[in-house]
């Protein structure tokens, strides 16, 4: 298991620096009229080559990596060219609220994916085509058009729900659930459709198994052979499901943020790339990859300790 899970951080540690890199030279190609932005139309030529001197864009591309990637491997990742913020401590402050969005959708829909996959693959009749119906539906549905009928619904027409913003947790409790029942039901709504439909599949392909056909033979119960050997092989592809969907949710949560006001890594990425905030888009970027890289290797060990022969594949 240690030899595996080194080669899995070795290969991400490969894949945060191609990617890192890749996106560093995107945005070069983009920063020639940042400083020209900064400024306005009518600043004149010595102006702008001044900020540019300032910002470093200037100079070639590798100089800039370089400069760049030896402050973020000690964790300093610059400061925001339009506000002078340290880099660092706004994602501090935006990375929190992004999570407990993403984490609670992620954890709702797991939960209720679960529950519907397992009794259509269970049951079938009307529950297995309700669950076909419902992802059909969920896949229909656009998130923000989603998030605006939940606002119409249960905060301007019954008040039951704040229609934005963000309270956080140690201010009170209460008011923070209160904050995230609107975007989290949003966010995970077409995700419990697709996971849900996921679970029902590899509980089905799990149940024909002739491992399932002997412990039938031999008098098992249902129950025991459901919960005990089919849930365990059909783990591993529901779990798979479920990382994916996170890093779905982590795209769709830019929409959601916007749409409820709140202040998180979305809302951070929609007005950095308006702004052409360099230091502040690489210092998400490698954020969100290190998150999901760190979500993969979990996954993966889950699956490896659940499917020892993951380990040598």
């Amino acid at each position: 298991m240690l030899g595996y899970l080194s080669r899995r951080i070795a290969s991400g540690i490969v894949l945060l620096f191609a990617i890192s890199l890749l996106t560093f030279s995107l945005m070069y190609g983009a920063t020639g009229n940042v400083a020209r932005n900064f400024l306005g139309e009518n600043a004149t030529q010595e102006q702008v080559r001044a900020l540019e001197d300032e910002l470093g864009i200037n100079r070639p591309l590798m100089v800039q990596y370089g400069d760049w990637l030896s402050s973020a491997v000690t964790g300093d990742l610059g400061r925001s060219w339009t506000s002078n913020a340290r880099v660092s401590d706004e994602l501090g402050r935006r990375l929190p609220v992004t999570l407990s969005v993403v984490a609670i959708a992620v954890g709702f829909m797991a939960i209720l994916s679960a529950v519907l996959g397992i009794t259509a693959a269970v049951r079938g009749g009307w529950s297995d085509r309700l669950i076909q119906v419902g992802s059909v539906i969920g896949f229909a549905l656009p998130n923000f058009w989603l998030a605006l009928m939940l606002v119409i619904v249960f905060a301007v027409n019954l008040r039951w729900l704040p229609a934005t913003g963000y309270v956080s947790f140690s201010a009170s409790p209460s008011a923070w659930l209160a904050s995230l029942v609107l975007p989290v039901g949003a966010l995970a709504f077409s995700g419990i459709a697709s996971s849900s439909q996921q679970v029902r599949g590899a509980v089905i392909d799990a149940l024909r198994g002739d491992y399932v056909r002997t412990l039938r033979a031999r008098g098992i119960s249902p129950r025991s052979i459901l919960f005990r050997h089919v849930l365990r092989n059909a783990m591993p592809a529901a779990l798979t499901v479920l990382s994916v969907q996170f890093i779905a949710l982590l795209g769709g949560a830019a929409i959601i943020e916007r749409v409820f006001a709140i202040p998180g890594m979305g809302s951070l990425t929609v007005t950095s790339a308006l702004a052409g905030d360099v230091p502040m888009l690489m210092g998400i970027v490698v954020t969100l990859i290190i998150l999901v890289l760190l979500v993969n290797i979990l996954i993966d060990i889950i699956n490896a300790w659940l499917n020892p022969k993951v380990r040598v594949s």
